[in-house]
């Protein structure tokens, strides 16, 4: 399985080709163009609440889907920085909002 860290905070995933099964079905495509995965796929993919799906055609009209996970905690792991400096995150924010 591939794994690469994206600057949003997702992993793109490939699943393995060695899957436990081949799993396949089909969805219909609703008014609104949404579509539901359905639960067989869901399981055998790990799909989750919060994950994205990728779509591609390809040059010869071919449609993939592709499994970007999302990952919690990414920042869980770094240390805090004193600024010496109180802060207010929300009003910080909104100053900086402000200077665009």
């Amino acid at each position: 399985m591939q794994i690469n860290l994206e600057a949003n905070y997702f992993t793109e995933y490939h699943l393995p080709l060695n899957m436990s099964q081949e799993v396949e079905d089909e969805t219909t495509v609703n008014e609104s163009y949404s579509v539901t995965v359905p639960a067989a796929v869901r399981r055998e993919a790990g799909v989750e609440t919060g994950d994205k799906l990728r779509w591609r055609v390809g040059e010869e009209g071919e449609l993939s889907v592709e499994l970007v996970k999302q990952e919690y905690g990414v920042f869980s792991a770094l240390e805090p920085v004193d600024t010496d400096e109180p802060t207010d995150a929300a009003e910080d924010h909104d100053l900086i909002a402000g200077e665009y």
